[in-house]
């Protein structure tokens, strides 16, 4: 096991008046060496801290008298101090799986920790889960936790996971509620495989075994290029539209037993069935926001300025390997330091006439994008259709959706957050130069993409903007009257 390594003591804390150094590893707290960072800030909760530390080979004792629960101020370097709980499934349809090679190692961790799920909102199938991690969940309150669940028959999940637990590990699930832990299923809907009549009895399971179910989030099978599984495949329109058929028949026998949906669609499958969403009342507040449910409708109230915060957190794709803070997503965020605003570009009269002017205009002028420069949104295939008609709605004509084919990962794989660096270096080539191009934070994990490139390996320039309405909001200037642009 390794402990727990400083990467930052925040100004002023009790840590930086005790002399704790960015580098120093700690290797016990009152006596006790945490495994991870749960732990960590159970342990440093106390107001009275001996730690022991290692700096530079040399161990140095130090102490620290605070108040009770007072942040201790100090960043460690990873969220697990021991090892981490690899998944022994082999399900066919797990993406990581279907990842090209090449890419870098951390996004090749395949995990089954209870404890990730807890901080990062990581699925767990349970079946690596003992009477100790029981014991703690329920000790320590480690709640709310995700689970997937697929199928509530134990056959099938056997077959699903490719692993004889299958059967046996959802005993765990009725354990945690019983314990009274917030639980969020999920069920990846693999077509000729758990969909249709087993979709429907996997829902009258959850009614009958597992009503105390925070929420059961229904999402479809992604399928990359690089699947080696012959019996994948994405959803046709008709199997789309029984399955959203299904969940919502499901959510009117729920909410008329249970007073609640329980049960809710991931955007895509409205997409996939040409269907409208949901009111957004029919969400109940977004309990899987995170998890693609009913971001469609949290977009849709945050660009229509009806919220002044954000509804939920959107992570991305591999968030707690690379660039999510060790806290977890939980956890706040830094406020980012605000980026400069670009370099004026040469003054043009009339931004209908921005690129054809360019052609005239020396190449030894930098055309960096102007604050009323025209506006390119750029996202994945999904993303657009939903963003589409509501920058139509803006009445704003130099605002445009610019939606980027993933040949990356190609198959039905068209969402945002698995956008790299290939792909919109392709889109971006064809583009104009001068004009404003943003960028969802969402597709990027310490500033890189998912093949390794970043943001400037661009052949354009982009603005990085926080994947929610409000942001995009402030960053399409609609906070203030847009000076210098005719709509």
């Amino acid at each position: 096991m390794s402990s727990p390594r400083v990467v930052a003591v925040a100004p002023g804390s009790p840590a930086e008046s005790a002399g704790l150094h960015v580098g120093d590893r700690v290797e016990a707290i009152n006596g006790q060496a945490p495994r991870d960072v749960i732990q960590w800030q159970l342990l440093t909760d106390e107001p009275e801290l001996e730690l022991e530390v290692l700096r530079g080979g040399l161990q140095l004792t130090v102490e620290i008298a605070k108040r009770a629960g007072q942040p201790l101020g100090v960043e460690v370097h990873s969220a697990l101090f021991d090892q981490l709980r690899t998944c022994d499934n082999h399900c066919e349809f797990c993406f990581i799986y279907q990842l090209p090679p090449g890419l870098r190692r951390s996004l090749y961790a395949k995990d089954d920790d209870y404890r990730l799920s807890f901080l990062y909102g990581n699925y767990t199938t349970l079946t690596r889960f003992t009477e100790a991690d029981l014991e703690r969940v329920i000790t320590e309150r480690l709640s709310p936790l995700n689970v997937s669940i697929h199928t509530t028959d134990p056959e099938l999940r056997t077959r699903m996971l490719r692993n004889r637990r299958g059967a046996t590990s959802l005993r765990w699930l009725r354990a945690l509620l019983d314990a009274g832990i917030t639980i969020h299923g999920q069920v990846v809907v693999c077509p000729g495989v758990n969909d249709g009549d087993e979709l429907d009895r996997t829902l009258a399971g959850v009614l009958d075994r597992y009503p105390e179910l925070a929420s059961v989030c229904v999402v479809p099978l992604g399928v990359s290029r690089w699947s080696s599984e012959s019996s994948l495949r994405p959803h046709t329109v008709d199997e789309a539209k029984r399955v959203v058929d299904i969940v919502e028949e499901w959510q009117r026998t729920f909410l008329g037993v249970l007073g609640r949906r329980v049960a809710f669609l991931a955007d895509e499958y409205y997409l996939l069935a040409d269907r409208p969403f949901p009111d957004s009342e029919a969400y109940e507040g977004f309990p899987m926001h995170e998890d693609g449910v009913g971001m469609a409708r949290t977009f849709e109230l945050e660009m229509h300025g009806l919220v002044e915060e954000p509804t939920g957190i959107a992570p991305g794709f591999f968030a707690w390997v690379d660039g999510a803070p060790a806290e977890g997503y939980r956890a706040p965020r830094a406020v980012p330091a605000p980026s400069p605003a670009p370099s004026p570009a040469p003054q043009i009269d009339d931004w209908r006439h921005y690129a054809s002017a360019q052609s005239s205009i020396p190449v030894t002028v930098s055309l960096l994008p102007r604050r009323d420069a025209p506006i390119a949104i750029l996202t994945g295939e999904y993303g657009a259709r939903v963003l589409a008609p509501l920058v139509d709605e803006l009445g704003r004509p130099y605002v445009r959706v610019l939606p980027v084919r993933n040949e990356f990962f190609g198959g039905n794989i068209g969402v945002a957050g698995l956008l790299v660096g290939e792909d919109l270096a392709r889109v971006l080539a064809e583009q104009p130069r001068g004009h404003r191009y943003l960028l969802p934070d969402v597709c990027l994990s310490e500033g890189r993409f998912l093949d390794g490139l970043a943001p400037a390996d661009l052949p354009r320039p982009v603005e990085v903007v926080a994947t929610d309405g409000v942001a995009l909001r402030a960053a399409l200037g609609l906070e203030v009257a847009l000076v210098g642009v005719r709509s």
